[in-house]
């Protein structure tokens, strides 16, 4: 790609991002410090147990930055919202499936520079390409061993949860939540795919190192080309754990022809640095509706940038209630400083 054309994606991006930027939640509150590098404005759970055109507005798994600045978020249960960037309020919906009309199970999104929806399911896994309408435009290639088995090595639900498209719109992402078998605990695979004349195809694969417990739920880049990485898990009666991690793949070891991640193969795993666990995060008077270390927690899922500006992000993040009374659709609005 010619280094205009880069650099003209990026601006874009940002321009999109700076949109966002000056929205706030309702209820913010500036200084709230979750960590030296990261605070928490505010929260919302105005569209909790909600509906909008007969569709429940819950199972968000995921968020992006549409091209008009809006936002575009993720159910899993194959809906597509449009977000009001200010109000949160919903604005349209899309009903999504695969090739067949199947209904997905949709975690990942990022949308294109064309407009297109790159949306992963976990089911398979797959990414496939739709039209804003929700035709489906392209399938890309999955390598065998990130298949669920038996026709691969993955655990069920543990497949492609994150996805995110690198500065410049050249390389695109996705994590894997879970560990393949016969790869360490913990030791999650990212899969890349490189933009060859209009489709994407394999790239790079890198290994990262998940904390004791946790799986990877989302991924997003930031503006210099590295990557937010939010790790979570769950204990019955004690609740939530969900960290926020810088990490940076550049000088990881390319894992693709690597059989089995076991940590003593000379692989260079991608480095991380944990930026804020939210349960130090001020709680801001939320409650929650099942024990949880911190009130504020739940079960967060889905991320994205949404101004960046001298090295401090505007991070959006937004939990999964799985349709379930015990749990919130719950907006956070951050401020990440990297």
């Amino acid at each position: 790609m010619r280094l205009r054309t880069v650099l003209a994606t990026l601006t874009a991006g940002l321009a999109a991002a700076t949109c966002l930027s000056a929205a706030g939640p309702a209820n913010a509150q500036p200084n709230r410090a979750c960590a030296p590098a990261v605070s928490i404005d505010g929260f919302s759970d105005a569209l909790d147990k909600t509906t909008y055109q007969g569709a429940f507005v819950g199972n968000l798994s995921a968020l992006a930055v549409d091209r008009d600045g809006s936002l575009a978020a993720l159910s899993d249960r194959s809906a597509l919202f449009g977000l009001d960037a200010r109000t949160l309020a919903p604005e349209s919906v899309v009903p999504l499936a695969d090739d067949s009309g199947a209904a997905l199970d949709a975690e990942g999104l990022a949308v294109d520079r064309d407009g297109t929806r790159l949306v992963t399911s976990e089911t398979e896994p797959s990414v496939r390409r739709y039209s804003p309408a929700g035709a489906v435009l392209d399938r890309l290639p999955v390598p065998d061993a990130l298949r669920v088995a038996p026709a691969g090595r993955a655990v069920p639900n543990g497949t492609f949860e994150g996805l995110t498209l690198l500065p410049g719109g050249r390389t695109l992402l996705a994590s894997m939540e879970y560990a393949l078998a016969g790869d360490s605990a913990g030791t999650v695979r990212f899969q890349t795919w490189q933009r060859w004349r209009g489709h994407f195809r394999l790239g790079a694969q890198y290994a990262y190192r998940a904390d004791p417990g946790l799986g990877v739920p989302e991924v997003q880049a930031t503006p210099d080309g590295r990557l937010l990485v939010l790790e979570r898990g769950f204990t019955a009666g004690v609740g939530n754990t969900v960290r926020l991690y810088l990490a940076d793949p550049r000088r990881a070891t390319d894992t693709s022809g690597v059989e089995n991640l076991t940590g003593q193969d000379g692989v260079r795993p991608v480095a991380k640095t944990l930026l804020a666990d939210l349960v130090d995060c001020p709680s801001l008077g939320a409650t929650a509706k099942q024990p949880q270390p911190n009130p504020l927690l739940d079960n967060i899922e889905g991320m994205v940038i949404t101004g960046y500006s001298k090295g401090r992000l505007k991070v959006l993040l937004v939990s999964d209630d799985n349709q379930n009374a015990v749990q919130t659709t719950r907006f956070y609005h951050l401020r990440v400083r990297v």
